[in-house]
């Protein structure tokens, strides 16, 4: 069994809150109108949530994490400890929203007919994810330093990163019809040490490492990304490659 993802809001949005703030242009490609149902599917701690409430609509916000709900609530948001793999929604909204959490759900089949029945007809499902050969490098450097402790990386890898055609049939098989998608580099730039990002999203990895042995297996695999990850300043980035779709469920 895959090793549960913990998350830490605070350190969350320490060391990744450019993720919400990278979020605007889903919003708009949603164009969520005033008094519409919205739908928040992997809100994390709500900072995202907050800007679809600016526009006037009404959005429940839902996450795996009890943590993260947490912090979402703090924000006073509608925000609910719910597993987006086993959502049961009947067309309850206009819209359905996600940003950066489609590909920490393995389930993806699950998660779009889990959308498909909470969408009333002409509903848009707007999303961004990793796709194909996002954090390759990351990828790469854990496998070899895993490699090394004879350990398969394959078997603790929490993501799935589609390419835009798997996608694309996933979503169409559903009944959806894909009007938009796009698959794109976007290396971004982090505050700070990549050890930071590292001990965030990839601690599935070393579930079953000694937790004494935990500092030693980052700073491995910084070291491996030193001379990739690392510009001529010193400034760290992370190979982000995005896939970002609109799809809509047909209005018959």
């Amino acid at each position: 069994m895959m090793p549960e993802q913990t998350w830490n809001p605070d350190k969350y949005a320490q060391h990744a809150g450019f993720v919400a703030s990278l979020g605007d242009d889903l919003i708009e490609m949603l164009a969520p109108a005033r008094g519409e149902t919205v739908l928040d599917l992997g809100c994390g701690d709500g900072a995202l949530t907050e800007k679809l409430l600016s526009r006037g609509c009404h959005v429940l916000a839902i996450d795996s994490s009890a943590e993260q709900i947490a912090a979402a609530a703090a924000r006073n948001l509608d925000a609910q400890v719910v597993n987006a793999e086993a959502m049961n929604y009947d067309a309850a909204f206009e819209g359905v929203l996600s940003n950066a959490a489609l590909h920490w759900m393995k389930r993806s089949g699950a998660v779009i007919d889990g959308v498909w029945r909470a969408l009333r007809p002409a509903g848009r499902f707007v999303g961004e994810m990793g796709g194909v050969r996002n954090i390759q490098s990351v990828v790469d450097a854990v496998t070899k330093i895993l490699g090394e402790r004879g350990v398969d990386a394959a078997a603790y890898n929490p993501w799935f990163f589609p390419d835009e055609a798997a996608y694309r049939k996933l979503l169409e098989d559903q009944g959806f019809e894909v009007e938009f998608m796009q698959l794109f580099p976007r290396p971004t730039p982090l505050d700070g040490d990549i050890v930071h990002w590292l001990k965030l999203f990839t601690q599935s990895f070393v579930a079953d490492i000694e937790e004494s042995e935990h500092e030693g297996f980052y700073s491995a695999v910084k070291a491996q990304l030193e001379t990739i990850l690392r510009d001529d300043d010193g400034n760290w980035f992370v190979d982000y490659v995005r896939l970002r779709f609109k799809a809509i469920k047909p209005a018959y």
